[in-house]
């Protein structure tokens, strides 16, 4: 063997610079791609913040399929295949509405969706605001520990304390015994099973109250522990949360008032009083960043028709600085080099940012004119939607819809969706046409809502009413359904009460 010199043609696809900005800018959310312009507008000193670019595309008044749309322009760029990952959608309520057809508004008002920090100079506020941005990203752990140092204890009791509290599910529940904290705290202490309970009676009415607990009737004692004593109901409220709330969940308040000798009027001061207590105390603090929700394109009826239009900040204005511009021609060689280098960068991110802001509308306009009759009568009217035939209608890749869909919301008068919540499978009908997966589940929602909570209906008596209906679907499907929605089965439904 030696080496060779040989000839070899091939074809391959490699992504441009400019391509690959496109494909990254693409799949950003609205509050990434703010943060990505600001680094932007940090590092390149030939872009700035363009303040006569219009926010938006110019309105076309003509209607199709009875959608005013904006006109977008028609150069959508397209991308590689890429990921398909799953979205959640914001719950909405499912009554009609009687939307203002006269609503004109030139959407100026949702240009607010970023805030900006004031500085505060009184040292006062400044530990205000730091302790509550510390606040924002510190977990139940952290927060008890930081009560539990704030608290006058013996170090003994200190550090059975700290036992305790890491050993605290995320919940705010207990899941270990006390001898197994026991076990813990060995060698260093020896504790005592009645010296742990006793601080763990006082991690119990730390903020929030309840947290430690070991069960849900635990955590309701506490909770109420902590009330006036003469708050009404609640010597009835303990007795409930002490030895019949599985009773009350089962029997319902009427039967079960009848049973302890009491009236309906009392029962229903204790059985309110308990719904106002916090089941999961821990679940108050987090320690996962908040997650803030920016809708990327509006949906509004205004003259019978579908308005769609972009939000502010999904069409950045950004332009070229043209004092900076100007200095290439008078600049030496390696400066030039600098600014011409940093000029292409410019506009190539203005370029992709309007490539990005088009597909985006014109997904958004697709998406209302497939699922118009969802924005008008409901999920029971969602049709069935796939990313091919969005991809087919705009003519680009599956994987450029996929990407647009990604967390990008669309804000309508039912409420603030994902693009992903309008795409949905589709089932056969008696009929010969189709229902989509989430119309389904909202006319399983709505028959186990009007069942009678006595004679709850089973997932074969709810298949049954589907199919009354049209819809042919398997007992499977129904639970797979149910499940998903997080209700119940039909014997944990059922009210004897």
């Amino acid at each position: 063997m030696k080496p060779a010199l040989q000839l070899k043609l091939g074809q391959q696809l490699t992504l441009t610079p400019q391509l690959r900005q496109a494909i990254r800018l693409l799949q950003l959310s609205t509050i990434e791609l703010e943060a990505e312009i600001t680094t932007a507008l940090e590092e390149n000193p030939l872009l700035e913040m363009s303040e006569d670019a219009p926010d938006d595309a110019p309105v076309d008044s003509q209607a199709a399929d009875g959608v005013a749309v904006a006109s977008p322009a028609e150069n959508g760029a397209d991308a590689e295949a890429g990921a398909e990952p799953d979205g959640e959608s914001a719950a909405a309520d499912d009554s009609p509405l009687d939307i203002d057809p006269s609503w004109d508004e030139d959407f100026s008002d949702f240009s607010d969706f970023t805030s900006t920090r004031n500085n505060n100079s009184g040292s006062g506020e400044d530990f205000i605001a730091e302790r509550a941005s510390s606040a924002e990203t510190e977990d139940l752990i952290d927060h008890l520990l930081w009560q539990l140092n704030l608290t006058p204890m013996s170090p003994r009791d200190r550090a059975i304390g700290v036992a305790l509290v890491e050993a605290i599910a995320e919940d705010g529940y207990l899941r270990e015994t006390v001898e197994e904290v026991q076990s813990c705290l060995r060698p260093e202490v020896e504790a005592e099973c009645d010296e742990i309970e006793a601080v763990l009676h006082r991690i119990q009415r730390f903020d929030p109250v309840g947290v430690g607990a070991r069960c849900l009737s635990e955590c309701l004692l506490v909770q109420l522990s902590c009330l006036d004593p003469g708050t009404e109901g609640l010597a009835l409220s303990r007795t409930l949360a002490q030895s019949h709330l599985e009773a009350l969940a089962k029997l319902g308040p009427e039967r079960l008032a009848r049973e302890l000798d009491c009236t309906p009027e009392q029962m229903a001061h204790a059985v309110q009083l308990l719904r106002s207590l916090d089941p999961k105390p821990g679940a108050q603090v987090s320690g996962e960043p908040v997650e803030y929700i920016a809708p990327d394109a509006f949906a509004l009826r205004q003259n019978g028709a579908w308005r769609v239009a972009l939000a502010p900040g999904s069409r950045p204005r950004l332009g070229i600085n043209r004092h900076y511009e100007s200095l290439i021609a008078r600049a030496g060689k390696g400066d030039a080099a600098y600014l011409r280098g940093h000029l292409q960068e410019a506009r190539w991110l203005i370029k992709s940012l309007e490539t990005r802001a088009d597909t985006l509308l014109r997904v958004a306009e697709a998406i209302v004119r497939r699922q118009s009759g969802f924005l008008d009568h409901g999920p029971e009217a969602m049709r069935p939607l796939t990313l091919r035939e969005v991809a087919d209608e705009l003519s680009l890749h599956e994987s450029t819809i996929s990407r647009v869909t990604t967390r990008k919301y669309l804000h309508t008068p039912r409420g603030t969706f994902e693009f992903k919540h309008f795409f949905s499978s589709s089932l056969s009908t008696t009929d010969g046409g189709t229902a989509s997966s989430t119309a389904i589940q909202a006319m399983l929602k709505r028959l186990i809502e009007q069942e009678d909570p006595r004679r709850p209906l089973s997932d074969a008596r709810l298949a049954a009413e589907l199919k009354q209906s049209g819809i042919t679907v398997a007992r499977r499907t129904v639970a797979k359904y149910r499940e998903a929605m997080n209700i119940p089965a039909s014997n944990e439904r059922q009210r004897l009460g």
